[in-house]
């Protein structure tokens, strides 16, 4: 899974350099599809429970599970969030970034560093012993604290020989609440913030969710493993 890991942000590195205006979504899913195979690897996001591509994107008010399309052009002062996963000896990775797209407004650069750091403190509270809602609680005081809405009805997961595996992580929560953090679990942690307002609702493509209320949002995730020294994060080059 280190490798898996490692290969997948290796992927999303190099996709995000791909961001400028003028270029479609769908151009990233082409991008991405080809890099994993590069890989050696497999995209395990196409053909999950239908899901036609290798990549989410999904753009401004847009959340998650997002069909990339030819006809979306990104224009400067988007933001986007590229979400794939991969196949690999048996084991699955998983990881998301939000990222700029040319010059965006001062509330959306603070909107990802926010949901970057969110996933950076959630992560420093994993080790074994320690409570999954003592990781959770972390990301929801983070975002929170700097007037953004925690997306309720997302989480992190498990991972490992299936991409998604229990248990569920909520980005919300109370500490010493919920299952015990044990050496040798790898799960991903994935904030998953609004500007505005929590509620999502289903886009028309089936397969994504936007904000209720148009508002902005972001999302970061790693697939971190647990070890006697604390978490490790394995979706990092």
């Amino acid at each position: 899974m280190r490798e898996a890991g490692k290969e997948l942000a290796k992927i999303m590195n190099k996709l995000e350099k791909l961001v400028k205006p003028g270029i479609t979504t769908e151009y990233l899913n082409k991008a991405a599809e080809s890099l994993i195979f590069k890989f050696g690897a497999k995209p395990n996001f196409k053909g999950y429970d239908g899901f036609p591509a290798a990549l989410c994107a999904c753009v401004n008010e847009e959340v998650v599970h997002c069909v990339p399309s030819s006809e979306k052009i990104l224009k400067n002062g988007d933001i986007i969030t590229l979400d794939a996963g991969l196949f690999k000896n048996g084991f699955h990775a998983d990881m998301a970034l939000t990222v700029p797209v040319g010059e965006v407004s001062p509330e959306a650069r603070r909107l990802i560093r926010v949901t970057r750091k969110a996933l950076k403190m959630g992560i420093k509270k994993v080790r074994p012993g320690a409570t999954f809602g003592d990781v959770s609680n972390a990301i929801q005081r983070t975002v929170e604290g700097q007037g953004f809405s925690i997306v309720k009805e997302l989480g992190g997961h498990g991972i490992g020989r299936e991409l998604h595996e229990d248990p569920i992580i909520l980005n919300y929560g109370k500490r010493r609440k919920g299952e015990k953090i044990k050496e040798g679990m790898v799960f991903c942690l994935e904030p998953i913030v609004s500007m505005g307002d929590w509620r999502i609702e289903k886009m028309r493509d089936g397969f994504g969710y936007k904000t209720k209320d148009g508002s902005l949002s972001a999302h970061f995730e790693h697939m971190v493993a647990v070890t006697k020294n604390g978490g490790e994060v394995l979706t990092r080059i």
